[in-house]
């Protein structure tokens, strides 16, 4: 019997590390938005669809959040949030967000100022390949920001 038991748990501590690799991880992403902004509430689909775990929260002020993520007010948006560590800014793509968690640069965290046209959330339904050109910016840990991802326009 204590053949048997043995055999197994030794079975389970070698598969433990196959199942680990084989169910993809879901980043937690803790989403600060306002309950009345649509854009804001589409963003989190998005990220959802896009397999992230998210943690939305509805709060009156998304600038607190801003501040206590150091993302510099310059390039405020409508919605702020925090994924393992970086501040992610108004309408970010998911691809970039993963990049980003992939890469693990020395960085505040990512933003795209304002609220872009076509770019995720801000999806026109009439028109849903379409977009305006906009810059994903990597921010630095001094506030300089430089071009994570330049999305080019698309007129659909």
């Amino acid at each position: 019997m204590q053949r048997r038991h043995f055999n197994l748990a030794a079975l389970a501590a070698l598969a433990l590390p196959a199942l680990a690799h084989a169910q993809p991880s879901r980043p937690r992403i803790e989403v600060y938005k306002d309950a009345n902004c649509g854009c804001c509430s589409q963003w989190v689909t998005h990220l959802q669809a896009s397999g992230f775990d998210v943690a939305s929260s509805d709060v009156d002020d998304t600038g607190v959040y801003r501040r206590r993520f150091g993302m510099p007010e310059r390039l405020a948006s409508c919605h702020s949030a925090q994924v393992a560590g970086y501040a992610i800014e108004g309408h970010v793509p998911a691809a970039d967000i993963r990049r980003l968690l992939k890469d693990k640069p020395r960085a505040i965290g990512l933003a795209v100022a304002g609220m872009p046209a076509g770019s995720p959330g801000m999806e026109d339904p009439r028109n849903p390949k379409a977009r305006a050109a906009y810059d994903v910016l990597l921010v630095g840990k001094d506030g300089a920001t430089s071009v994570y991802h330049r999305y080019p326009a698309v007129t659909g």
